[in-house]
């Protein structure tokens, strides 16, 4: 089956929010996460779902159908890929890389995609942490948790980002907060839940509450 470009976004914008927790997505929900009319969503998921990669419930919005779940798979799949391979191969940042994914992760051809696979090593997570499927739709996961829910005394390590706007992935990159930074949480203020943290051996920082929202521990 052949679907445009825009189709296989709303896929993956289905997909994402489901995996948040929404067990079926409304239609104001992929408008904002589109950043689109309502209308232009509800035109869109008729096509989808007049090609079964949907199942659209009036009023009880959608789930993405056995092949529309596959596809929003392997489209993620190649995303994450080409975003891992434009940090290491290439030497883009992980704020820069996003974009050109979003490009990249539509071109077509399963054996391509495979082979930069093994080209980069089969690798299990992006330059973000997020878990990249392999080509049978597996998944792999590890251990984490949100910054905001560690107790005073915790150390871990940083795995990962759920904010991937490059502004809050450049001010991560500037306080040394990157993949693999190691840190221990010293004081947390009941004032505005912001928290004063120890990152690598000596450098103390103070985040927001905004930000612990958004980094992903292993907790050691």
């Amino acid at each position: 089956m052949t679907i445009s470009h825009t189709e296989e976004n709303y896929l993956k914008a289905i997909f994402k929010l489901a995996e948040k927790g929404q067990k079926s997505v409304s239609t104001n929900a992929i408008a904002a996460h589109m950043q689109t009319a309502a209308a232009s969503v509800t035109d869109m998921l008729k096509r989808l779902a007049e090609k079964d990669l949907i199942a659209h419930e009036k009023y009880r919005g959608v789930q993405l159908s056995a092949s529309g779940e596959r596809m929003a798979t392997a489209l993620i799949r190649k995303h994450r890929l080409w975003e891992v391979f434009l940090t290491e191969k290439l030497g883009f940042s992980w704020d820069e890389v996003h974009d050109y994914a979003e490009q990249l992760e539509h071109v077509q051809g399963e054996t391509l995609i495979n082979r930069l696979d093994d080209f980069l090593g089969n690798p299990h997570f992006d330059p973000h942490g997020d878990p990249i499927p392999d080509a049978e739709g597996r998944w792999s996961f590890r251990p984490q948790a949100l910054l905001a829910t560690l107790q005073v005394g915790d150390k871990g390590v940083i795995t990962g980002v759920e904010d991937h706007r490059p502004e809050f992935l450049q001010y991560l990159q500037q306080q040394g907060l990157v993949l693999g930074a190691t840190l221990e949480l010293l004081e947390r203020f009941a004032f505005d839940q912001s928290v004063r943290i120890r990152a690598g051996a000596t450098q103390i920082i103070t985040l927001s509450e905004k930000a612990t929202q958004n980094i992903y521990v292993k907790i050691s």
